[in-house]
């Protein structure tokens, strides 16, 4: 899982990953404030069941206070489906009135691989969390039904940040983001992924991201991980949603000469604050044209993770996430 690590930080609060009770069910005697830390629940190996981790949660720390919330690894022995987790969450949200932000499934390669996780329908989440800003979900198909993540579309007032980060982004979940009503949207990132694991999106399911239209307060875009990111690349050259952006990346997939080449010829990129094409296949002409934009319109290009050396073979060409 090349990429993916566990974040120190979460939602602008530090990362507390609340300890598990010992064998006596004795806890430390201080825990940080409730809304002082993202807490981090996690049920590792040979750890509680998550229904038992969850119950200890609510006992030990005030959940009315609580303004952030990650979901690590929830089975203690074999990986499980993340729908009891989901019931669990949405069953007792009301007592969490202070929830600003919920990362579902903070898991490493180490813990399990991002195309292996057990995902579901997460549409409850932001049903039964009104007041939710931000919303980062790792995971996404596997091939498998049971285990393919879900989304319906949905309107929700607060949501200012939506990240999916997978290996395989079902494309009936992209047409999903591009149907919900969010007017408070800021930043949206797409992590596409690989079709060996459901990763299925086309350009045509993103059009409703890519009109400008659809979130009028967007302005941090996030097309990324993608097999097909020169036609991406290609697509968004002439989108009108990038005059609304100060930020857009289209990294961490097989960018190529052929996409950026179309990305530079088309709209202004002159307005931007950064541009994020990380992870790419561009060679050293066209990325000293990059820079040029960089030097001349003070816009931040990074073209750090260059694979230039098979620029032309797209058989060779891998996303930086997919396994």
């Amino acid at each position: 899982m090349s990429g993916i690590d566990h974040p120190c930080s979460f939602h602008g609060l530090p990362v507390f990953t609340l300890p598990v009770p010992k064998g006596d069910g004795k806890v430390p005697d201080s825990l940080p404030a409730a809304d002082s830390v993202a807490w981090r629940l996690d049920c590792a190996w040979d750890g509680p069941e998550f229904s038992v981790l969850w119950q200890h949660f609510l006992d030990t720390v005030d959940p009315a206070a609580v303004r952030a919330l990650l979901i690590g690894p929830w089975w203690p022995d074999d990986y499980s489906s993340l729908v009891p987790v989901v019931e669990l969450i949405t069953s007792d949200a009301g007592r969490f009135p202070s929830l600003r932000g919920l990362f579902l499934a903070d898991v490493v390669g180490e813990e399990c691989e991002v195309s292996w996780l057990h995902m579901c329908d997460i549409t409850p989440v932001l049903e039964s969390f009104p007041r939710l800003e931000e919303l980062v979900v790792r995971g996404g198909g596997s091939g498998l039904d049971e285990q393919t993540l879900e989304l319906h579309p949905v309107r929700h007032e607060a949501l200012k940040a939506l990240r999916f980060e997978s290996g395989g982004l079902p494309g009936h979940v992209v047409r999903a983001v591009g149907a919900c009503e969010l007017p408070a949207l800021e930043r949206l990132e797409l992590w596409f992924g690989s079709q060996w694991y459901a990763g299925d999106a086309t350009v045509a399911d993103m059009a409703p991201l890519l009109s400008g239209g659809t979130f009028p307060r967007l302005r941090h875009l996030g097309l990324q991980n993608s097999e097909i990111q020169d036609e991406i690349a290609a697509a968004v050259a002439s989108a009108p949603v990038v005059a609304q952006l100060d930020f857009l990346a289209l990294s961490m997939g097989t960018l190529s000469d052929t996409g950026a080449l179309a990305l530079l010829e088309g709209q202004p990129l002159s307005h931007l604050g950064g541009l994020d094409l990380h992870h790419h296949y561009l060679s050293d002409p066209v990325m000293e044209r990059f820079e040029e934009l960089s030097d001349r319109h003070d816009v931040h290009v990074d073209l750090a993770d260059s694979d230039r050396w098979i620029p032309d073979d797209e058989d060779s060409r891998y996303v930086a996430v997919s396994e």
